[in-house]
């Protein structure tokens, strides 16, 4: 179960980076549909939340204290 939940933090990560350079660099507007400053705003807010889980997730994470 530890394994499943290390790729899926690192999946996190790397998806919610990729989210705040969408909503930081114009160009890369994949939610077009939802309008640019809406989309901005939601890409930033996601790219937000990665940084901050890197900055809590071990002190927060029952799975990374448990022993296999």
């Amino acid at each position: 179960m530890k394994v499943i939940h290390m790729v899926a933090f690192i999946l996190l990560v790397i998806g919610g980076l990729n989210w705040l350079l969408t909503g930081l660099i114009s160009g890369w507007d994949l939610a077009s549909y939802l309008g640019p400053t809406l989309a901005m705003i939601i890409y930033i807010l996601v790219g937000l939340s990665a940084i901050w889980e890197v900055a809590t997730h071990k002190k927060n994470c029952k799975a990374c204290d448990a022993s296999m």
